[in-house]
């Protein structure tokens, strides 16, 4: 993570003379929105207009003539599982795929840029979005969001990172200030969105509405160009979520290059007015159209190379919708079972209750919603492969959430008899959204109702669960059979989540954010979602497991967790350093008689840091396939540069010397091997110096002998409690208080050598 020393990138040379043959009205009607989905059209400079639209798991191209606000009227395209439920896989090479049908499947309806993906850190279970982010982690976030963008972008069509920055949260979005410390910033909610711009150079960022502490991501010139174009060496353009921007010759000037939606010529004329005062450089304005035109001549070489070779979006949709059923089987974790699971033909009678079951919450409402191709449902999948005979269905609830004892008593009749009892549960549309926050973690009443009367008098009931931010699940979860957690499916999580019940696919997900017991454990729970249009990360560092494994909180499911149909066995963990990297490997044995994947993680810690730091944090990890009784040596590499923290005294990432614990494990808290490995640092963040404290001075690898040797004839016990306190004085301070000891220009001598020897 060491930081770029780029220099802000300069657009194309192309870009550059269209540009140039450009007056001032049209170069700010080129950096503003034509209309809610279109840039400006100016063929005279060969610019023409150019698409783009939502979204991160599908494409949402709105119909000519739809509503103004872009929501409804979709065209059909392949609803994929959302973020959520694509993190769950921790399968970069499958998102890459995803990404790469989003981007077919655009490149087919003429759309140059797909907003997404968002790789916003989920700070709090409360978030309404939550469902179109991948994780807590931004490790995690990282490497899956820049699989999506080299997917989609591997097509000739631009993604568009979101939402820069500290975009956490739902209410009062528009006007909220994220109050954020330096460290927090670059370590959790900045560090996803620069592994993807470093790696990928996704064509465009967008803007977050938010303030970022007290500044608007729209306005705000450290964010826009100082991190993201002079630290990371972005090359793309900026766009503003839609309706962002506050100033927009203020916005310019920052580093936003292109507001959406369209303001009828409003904010264009405003351009063309601080130009003319001078309270806007004409050089912003030109680096800006610059930028804009970039990516319209680079969507019009995508169009001209693939004009003659037009895809058929029938045979794309029907590839895409298995691919659509294969991410939903991937993206279902496991999270328990007694055995009941998998279901197999001919077992007995299976009752499949609860509407979800044949009416699927398959995705987010808000801004991402995707008019789909086609739907499955489970229990159609379910149906078709057990038989009608061995099937007994019962909706058991209303998805309004509204009680119906007579739907519970059907279904308490459904399971009477049944060999399992497979319920689906889950997070009504009302219940999570984009616009607003939920205010609680809890499945609607009339499901949990539901489920005590079924535990109640069956040993063996399944709980499928289909949601895009976690529920509680503490007060039932350890009295059913098994809790399938299904997320939110996609166009073909229906068939998905069958594939996995019935044992045709082994599960492989795996948690990407941790399952709390209860809404009062969160690490944010004092703080969210903030009062007078400010909210405070008080948590700091401390983002979901890092809270929980920190303060040793009882979760209910831990960050990485998942199971299988058959188990792993880890031996012969190794880790040593080569080169720039500690290599971790170990030994993956698959102790049972069906063939598995096994996701390998390896968390990092410092004992005894200079620092606050996480007891663990994910620094790698990797999927191995393992066929029944085999064993696979999976191999992690971790770079030195994850062990970096942001040093708010050197204002850079530092490496810190010291032995480093590495824990290798299937989650965050099921660790089968600790291996320590002692790696060198940079050297001290603060030059020694006689401010530097006697505890410093002891550190010290130079002078640090001479010191307690020092100490020691001076009549100063190591161990003393006089000693312990002596540790935190200046050393300029020993110089009074123990006359004789040493001598002003002595230390001033030692520490200059000290200096000298780590320069």
């Amino acid at each position: 993570m060491t930081p770029s020393t780029a220099s802000a990138p300069v657009p194309s040379r192309r870009a550059a003379d269209a540009v140039a043959r450009l007056d001032t009205a049209q170069k700010a009607a080129l950096t503003t929105g034509a209309s809610f989905w279109h840039t400006a059209d100016l063929p005279a400079a060969g610019l023409p207009s150019v698409m783009v639209t939502d979204g991160p798991h599908g494409l949402r191209k709105q119909v000519e003539g739809g509503d103004h606000l872009g929501l409804l009227d979709g065209v059909a395209a392949t609803c994929f599982p959302p973020a959520v439920t694509l993190a769950s896989t921790w399968d970069a090479a499958l998102v890459q795929r995803v990404g790469d049908a989003i981007g077919a499947e655009a490149l087919a309806e003429q759309v140059a840029v797909v907003l997404g993906p968002g790789v916003n850190i989920k700070r709090s279970v409360r978030c309404g979005r939550n469902f179109e982010y991948f994780s807590e982690d931004p490790f995690l976030a990282g490497r899956l969001g820049a699989a999506w963008v080299r997917g989609v972008q591997a097509r000739g069509v631009g993604a568009s990172l979101k939402h820069f920055a500290a975009n956490n949260q739902e209410t009062d979005r528009l006007r909220i200030s994220a109050e954020v410390d330096e460290r927090t910033l670059h370590e959790i909610y900045l560090r996803a969105f620069r592994h993807v711009v470093t790696t990928e150079q996704p064509w465009t960022v967008m803007c977050a509405y938010n303030a970022l502490n007290g500044v608007f991501a729209a306005e705000n010139r450290w964010l826009l160009t100082e991190v993201l174009r002079e630290e990371w060496g972005f090359e793309g353009l900026v766009v503003s979520d839609w309706g962002a921007v506050h100033d927009r010759a203020a916005a310019l000037a920052a580093g936003l290059d292109l507001e959406m939606p369209g303001t009828g010529g409003r904010t264009a004329a405003e351009v063309v007015a601080a130009v003319a005062a001078g309270s806007l450089a004409e050089g912003d304005l030109d680096l800006a159209a610059q930028r804009v035109a970039d990516v319209v001549l680079r969507a019009g070489d995508t169009a001209r190379a693939t004009a003659a070779a037009r895809p058929d979006l029938d045979a794309l949709h029907e590839t895409h919708h298995e691919l659509a059923r294969e991410a939903a089987a991937a993206g279902v974790v496991l999270l328990t079972n007694d055995g009941v699971l998998p279901l197999t033909a001919g077992q007995g009678r299976v009752a499949v209750v609860g509407e979800l079951a044949r009416t699927p919450r398959y995705q987010g409402a808000g801004s991402s919603q995707i008019t789909p191709t086609r739907l499955d449902d489970a229990l159609s999948a379910l149906t078709g492969r057990l038989g009608a005979d061995a099937v007994r269905f019962a909706p058991g609830y209303r998805l309004d959430g509204d009680a119906d004892d007579a739907l519970g008593d059907d279904a308490l009749a459904a399971a009477e008899g049944a060999d399992v009892v497979v319920v689906f549960c889950g997070l009504p549309p009302q219940d999570e959204s984009e616009g607003y926050d939920r205010e609680h973690i809890e499945l609607p009443d009339v499901q949990t109702a539901l489920l005590e009367r079924l535990l109640a008098v069956h040993d063996r009931v399944v709980v499928v669960l289909s949601h895009g931010s976690v529920v509680r699940v503490s007060g039932w979860a350890g009295r059913a059979a098994a809790v399938v957690e299904g997320w939110l499916g996609g166009q073909g999580g229906g068939e998905g989540t069958a594939r996995v019940l019935l044992g045709e696919v082994n599960p492989s997900g795996r948690l990407a954010e941790t399952v709390p017991v209860r809404l009062e454990d969160t690490p944010d729970y004092l703080d969210f979602p903030g009062e007078q249009r400010t909210v405070r990360y008080g948590e700091g560092l401390f983002v979901g497991y890092r809270w929980y494994d920190g303060r040793d909180l009882p979760v209910a499911f831990p960050f990485g967790h998942g199971l299988s149909y058959t188990t792993f066995g880890y031996a012969d963990a190794t880790a040593r350093l080569v080169g720039d990297v500690v290599r971790v490997e170990v030994d993956v044995t698959n102790e049972g008689d069906r063939d598995g994947r096994e996701t390998v993680q390896v968390y990092a810690g410092l004992p005894g840091s200079s620092v606050r730091r996480p007891v663990r944090e994910l620094c790698g990890f990797a999927q191995v396939d393992v066929p029944a009784g085999a064993t696979v040596r999976a191999r992690v590499d971790v770079p030195l540069d994850e062990l970096r923290y942001w040093s708010v005294g050197a204002r850079g990432w530092r490496l810190e010397g010291g032995t480093y614990r590495f824990a290798v494990g299937a989650s965050s808290r099921d660790v089968r091997a600790a291996l320590d490995v002692s790696v060198a640092g940079d050297g001290p963040v603060f030059p020694l110096t006689v401010d530097s404290t006697v505890g410093e001075w002891l550190a010290d690898p130079v002078v640090g002998t001479m010191t307690r040797e020092r100490a020691v004839a001076f009549g100063l016990d190591p161990e003393s409690p006089a000693f312990e306190m002596a540790k935190q004085m200046p050393m300029r301070g020993v110089v009074g208080f123990a006359p004789g000891l040493v001598d002003l220009a002595e230390l001033e001598e030692a520490a200059a050598a000290a200096r000298a020897a780590t320069a």
